[in-house]
C-alpha cells in the first residue's frame, strides 16, 4: 500500500477536566429542558413510549425487561452526581429504545415471515473500548457483501414508511442533528470518538431494547445495575437482538451481518448459543492504554452529565469494570474454537493492518476479490489515525491512578493474551 506523508496531528490538551469551563451552551445542556421530568417510574416510561409510538402497546411476550428497567431507574436515582440534564438524556434514551421495541413487535406481528429470515454466519468483532474495534468495523463495512449497522439505523431500526425517490431518510437527519449538537458542546469528541450518523455503529442499541446494554454505564455510575447484569443470563437479550437483525434484514439485505461491541467480550458464551455459526474476532489491547483513553473521553463528556466531575472516582470505577469484563472474557474464551475465532493483538494490528484483513477474511471464509481489496485499502488511506487531532492522556496526573498497581490487577489478562504494554 502506498503511504501518504501526513502532517503531524495537532495535540489536544484538556486542561479543565476536573473543573470545566462552563459555557452557556454547556450550562443549558446540564440543566436540560424545563418542561421535562428528571425522574420517572417504569409505568411512566412505558406510557410515554406508547404515546410516542402512536398508540402501539405490545412490548412482546417476554416481559422480563420490566424488572431490568426497574433496576436501571433505581440505579439512576441512586447516582447523586448526575446533573438534571444528564438524567433527562438518559430517560429520553430509555423512552426511545422502548418505542423501538414497540415498533419491532408491531412489524413482526404484521409480517411473521420476518422470523423465518436466516442470519447467515455473522461476523462479530469484540474488544475493549478504545482497542481498534470501531476502526475495524468501519473498515470491513466497505465490503457490501456484509450487512452493517449505521448509527442512524441503530437508533431507529424500523422504517416507518416508503421514501420518495431521492428523499433522505428522516432518521438520518434526526441522527445528524443530534450528534452535531452534542459535538458543538464537546468539540474535542471528534478526536476521541466521533459520532457520525452514517458511520458504522455498535449493535449495543439493539441490546438496549431488551434493557441489557452495558452502555448505560458510560453515562452514569450504577453499581446496582452492574451487579444485576452479571447475576443474570444475557442469552435471551442476544436472542432479542437476533429478532431485530431479522427486521433490519427484511428492510434491506444482505443477511450476513458485521457486528461489533466491547460488550460482546463478556458475552462470548451467549453469542455462541444464539449465533452458533458466527465468526468471532477479538481485539486485545493493553488495558492501561485503554483506561488512559477511555477515562479521558468519559471524563471530558461528564461535564454535561455530572457535577462534580470527580476524575479519580471515574478511573477507579472503570478499572474495576474493565477487570470484570476481562475476567469474563478469559472465562468464556474457550466457547469459541480456532476454526471460528481469532485473537488480534492491537500492536500487531496497527503494525500490519493488511495482514489482519487477510486473516479475518480467511477465517470468515470470505473471498478477498481485487475489487473488495481495493475498497478496503482505500478506507485505510482515507482514515489515518489521529485524523482529527491527537488527545494527550494523563491517567496518573489527572485521574490519580497508579499505573504500576493497575497493571498488577490485570496480570491474569496479560498471562492469557500477550498484549504489548504501552508506556
Amino acid at each position: 500500500m502506498n503511504e501518504t506523508t501526513l502532517p503531524e496531528p495537532q495535540e489536544i490538551h484538556i486542561n479543565d477536566m476536573a473543573d470545566p469551563v462552563i459555557t452557556p451552551m454547556l450550562e443549558a445542556a446540564r440543566q436540560g429542558p424545563d418542561d421535562r421530568p428528571a425522574h420517572m417510574t417504569v409505568d411512566e416510561v412505558l406510557a410515554q413510549a406508547v404515546a410516542n409510538a402512536g398508540g402501539l402497546d405490545d412490548f412482546g411476550e417476554d416481559q422480563s425487561f420490566r424488572e431490568r428497567m426497574a433496576v436501571t431507574l433505581q440505579a439512576w436515582d441512586e447516582d447523586e452526581g448526575l446533573t438534571r440534564g444528564g438524567r433527562i438524556t438518559l430517560l429520553d434514551h430509555l423512552v426511545r429504545v422502548m418505542v423501538n421495541r414497540l415498533r419491532i413487535e408491531d412489524i413482526v406481528k404484521r409480517h411473521p415471515e420476518i422470523l423465518d429470515i436466516e442470519i447467515d454466519r455473522p461476523l462479530f468483532i469484540a474488544g475493549l473500548p478504545r482497542s481498534g474495534t470501531t476502526h475495524l468495523v468501519n473498515w470491513l463495512a466497505r465490503d457490501e457483501r456484509l450487512r452493517s449497522l449505521t448509527l442512524w439505523e441503530a437508533e431507529e431500526p424500523v422504517q416507518l414508511r416508503d421514501l420518495a425517490p431521492g428523499e433522505v431518510d428522516p432518521r438520518i437527519t434526526r441522527s445528524a442533528e443530534l450528534w452535531s449538537a452534542f459535538e458543538a458542546v464537546l468539540p474535542h469528541m471528534a478526536a476521541m470518538h466521533g459520532m457520525d450518523a452514517a458511520s458504522i455503529h455498535e449493535d449495543n442499541e439493539l441490546l438496549y431494547m431488551d434493557l441489557n446494554c452495558y452502555s448505560w454505564e458510560f453515562q452514569s455510575r450504577i453499581p446496582r445495575w452492574i451487579d444485576y447484569y452479571f447475576a443474570h443470563d444475557r442469552t435471551p437479550s442476544y436472542a432479542y437482538e437476533k429478532k431485530v437483525l431479522q427486521v433490519l434484514t427484511w428492510h434491506r439485505g444482505p443477511n450476513r451481518w458485521l457486528l461489533k461491541s466491547p460488550q460482546h467480550m463478556e458475552n462470548l458464551a451467549a453469542i455462541k448459543s444464539v449465533f452458533p455459526d458466527a465468526t468471532m474476532v477479538i481485539t486485545h489491547r493493553d488495558p492501561i492504554a485503554v483506561l488512559r483513553s477511555l477515562t479521558t473521553m468519559l471524563g471530558y463528556s461528564d461535564r454535561i452529565r455530572r457535577d462534580p466531575i470527580d476524575p479519580p472516582a471515574l478511573a477507579r470505577l472503570w478499572m474495576e469494570r474493565i477487570e470484570r469484563l476481562l475476567r469474563a472474557c478469559v472465562d468464556q474464551r474457550d466457547a469459541w474454537g480456532p476454526d471460528q475465532s481469532a485473537d488480534i493483538l492491537f500492536h500487531e494490528y496497527m503494525a500490519d493492518q493488511e495482514q489482519v484483513m487477510r486473516q479475518v477474511y480467511d477465517l470468515a471464509g470470505l473471498d478477498l476479490t481485487p475489487e473488495v481489496e481495493a475498497q478496503l485499502l482505500g478506507y485505510l488511506n482515507e482514515n489515518p489515525r489521529n485524523k482529527h487531532g491527537k488527545v494527550i492522556y494523563d491517567l496518573e496526573g489527572v485521574f490519580g491512578l497508579n499505573e504500576a498497581a493497575a497493571r498488577e490487577r490485570f496480570s491474569f489478562y496479560y498471562d492469557r493474551f500477550p498484549v504489548r504494554h504501552e508506556g
